[in-house]
């Protein structure tokens, strides 16, 4: 998928919205927990009703591999429901690898062309050859991690460095002579809407990734004003917020609802930076 696919995605939908489907199995309806293929059956449920409004799906692999081969199972088939079904949508393995280049290959094999995923989240902390063998495929997204939502991106990613600049400055800054933005994007967390402008300034054409909207707290008006570019330039993550808006049989309809929420504040946004 191209950076001119998703920018017209965003724009006929008017939306930039990413739904993560972080599933955990003790938090889908108790209706649905003793099905064969539970997550799997949460997750179509969940991916049929808000495909109208987001334009990618973020599985987080750590949810699927936590359970084992049936989670990996259940991560497959979610991948190539979404794909043979709503093929206009970017699939990020949410997998934050990163290892020495012959390692990252395996990675990069498992996750593009055995899982068929559009794009992974990488940690860049191993420096370019740990990141370059993701970068050696055709209409696939490296999306690196910039600086992080957790307040333990303090402990690294905000250090000051001797040059003036914080380390996540200058990781972004290096990774920009990594790629081109039409292959690589950065993880900005939304609660940090002051950083995201920084980050902007020294990646004035990427993609950013933003999670931390929803149940995280995160402003989207705030990250909107901060990160948002002449092509859009934003992914805005929301997960636990849509999954489980609510627990009964009637989840698939709340989290349509809460998609279309922030569809909505997304479209009012667009057109208030003349976007569309």
């Amino acid at each position: 998928m191209t950076k001119a696919d998703i920018t017209a995605q965003i724009k006929c939908k008017r939306t930039f919205l990413c739904v993560g489907l972080d599933t955990v199995i003790e938090k889908i309806p108790v209706h649905l927990q003793k099905e064969k293929d539970a997550v799997f059956q949460f997750n179509k449920q969940i991916v049929d009703a808000t495909a109208k409004y987001c334009v990618a799906y973020k599985p987080n692999t750590a949810f699927y591999e936590s359970e084992g081969l049936e989670g990996w199972k259940n991560l497959e088939k979610t991948i190539n429901y979404i794909k043979t079904n709503y093929p206009q949508h970017l699939v990020i393995a949410d997998a934050k690898r990163g290892d020495i280049g012959n390692t990252s290959k395996r990675y990069a094999k498992a996750f593009f062309e055995k899982l068929n995923a559009d794009a992974i989240t990488v940690a860049p902390y191993m420096g370019f050859d740990s990141v370059e063998p993701f970068l050696g495929f055709d209409n696939k997204w490296v999306i690196l991690l910039g600086l992080t939502s957790n307040s333990g991106s303090e402990d690294f990613q905000q250090l000051n460095l001797k040059t003036g600049h914080s380390l996540f400055e200058t990781v972004v800054q290096k990774a920009t002579t990594w790629a081109a933005s039409d292959q690589l994007m950065f993880v900005t967390g939304a609660t940090k809407p002051d950083m995201i402008r920084k980050i902007r300034a020294i990646a004035p054409d990427y993609f950013f990734l933003v999670p931390g909207v929803g149940a995280q707290g995160g402003d989207l008006d705030a990250v909107a004003k901060a990160g948002l570019n002449k092509e859009i330039g934003l992914l805005v993550n929301a997960s636990r917020s849509i999954l489980y808006a609510s627990s009964g049989e009637d989840f698939a309809t709340a989290a349509a609802e809460e998609a279309l929420r922030l569809q909505k504040q997304m479209e009012m946004l667009l057109a208030k930076h003349q976007l569309i």
